[in-house]
């Protein structure tokens, strides 16, 4: 296990729940630590290309770190919907309904205590997975319907981190859930993302207003800072004159992944990344029609992390395979509505090499 981690600052009670740190291991010395506070990963490790291990995760060395940080979405699980909803609000079936508002005027990943925030029931099934649940009952942070949710955390022995999602409603309701490691190949803590170069399967991103709301549009990538069709540094345009960066404060935004190149499970390739020093690589492959990619962009030093060093602007990225934002609100996006006789099901795969 990462040495800087000591399960004993995990081992709490949280809203008088017990809170453990869990342990995967594979067979290439990659480890993978998560606590069912948040169902956060921790710590990842992986080797780079002279076999030298580094954790490429952001976070904290304790539970208390978590329950007091700045950034509260660290390695968390993100629901009942990942990323916002317009104005808190949504209608399904003719009944309006009313959510927190925790990102100015809109509610965000959630909303006060999603399920980033709460203490999932934990299963160690073996050594390289976890399984975690928890129940949304009725009402909760104003969602309609008894959700039943399980996630499924497995640490292949070909370095792969596969997040698998399940969920039931006795209800109609909307769901969008995702997962929000802030990752550095260079390892947490470890300088800048710039240098990171980053390839995106999409043709096509959903713009967004001020308040990082998608407009409802699909917008073609050709000729803007969002064309990472091409493999390209993540510094190359982002400083560039563009209003959508300028609301973003960077790159924050949904891509509207291609469903074309698939693997033997059937999911989509959705985006690769690489850091030439190290010549770590990670992979995402979904059966989601969306990524978010989020660039850092509000990260500012004042969490200090497991490394001891502040985590600072632009340290980190996320790679969150999702439904698009504000969904509930867009007739024209992919539905996010679950109905009582269906099953939620999705999958996010990260894939982590070298080069």
């Amino acid at each position: 296990m990462n040495t800087l981690l000591q399960p004993g600052r995990f081992d709490t009670i949280v809203d008088g729940r017990a809170v453990r740190l869990f342990l995967l291991k594979n067979i290439n010395e990659m480890e993978v630590t998560i606590t069912n506070y948040g169902a956060r990963v921790v710590s990842l490790t992986t080797p780079d290309n002279q076999g030298s291990l580094a954790d490429i995760v952001l976070g904290f060395s304790s539970i208390d770190d978590y329950l007091k940080a700045n950034e509260p979405y660290f390695g968390a699980l993100i629901g009942r919907y990942g990323n916002r909803i317009a104005n808190g609000k949504f209608t399904l079936n003719s009944q309006g309904y009313t959510l927190a508002t925790n990102n100015g005027v809109n509610h965000l990943h959630g909303g006060e205590k999603g399920f980033n925030a709460v203490v999932w029931d934990a299963r160690q099934i073996n050594a390289k997975t976890l399984e975690l649940s928890y129940l949304s009952v009725d009402g909760e942070e104003g969602y309609p319907g008894n959700l039943n949710v399980k996630v499924i955390y497995t640490l292949t022995d070909s370095n792969e981190l596969k997040v698998e999602y399940s969920a039931t409603s006795d209800q109609p309701t909307v769901v969008n859930l995702t997962h929000h490691s802030f990752f550095n190949l260079c390892g947490e803590g470890n300088g800048t993302i710039n240098d990171h170069v980053l390839h995106i399967n999409a043709d096509a991103y959903t713009p967004i207003d001020i308040g990082l709301i998608p407009t409802g549009t699909l917008e073609p990538v050709n000729g803007t800072p969002f064309d990472f069709r091409t493999p390209k540094m993540i510094k190359t345009d982002i400083q560039k004159q563009n209003q959508q960066l300028s609301f973003g404060h960077g790159y924050d935004h949904n891509f509207v992944l291609n469903n074309t190149t698939k693997n033997a499970e059937g999911l989509s390739f959705a985006a690769k990344i690489t850091e030439p020093l190290s010549g770590r690589t990670m992979e995402v492959w979904t059966n989601e029609p969306g990524l978010q990619f989020y660039s850092g962009n509000f990260l500012s030093g004042v969490d200090i992390g497991k490394c001891g060093k502040p985590y600072l602007f632009r340290t980190a990225f996320c790679l969150e395979t999702q439904h698009f934002p504000n969904s509930p609100n867009q007739p024209n996006f992919p539905t996010t509505v679950l109905l009582p006789d269906a099953n939620y099901h999705s999958v996010c795969v990260y894939k982590f090499g070298v080069q």
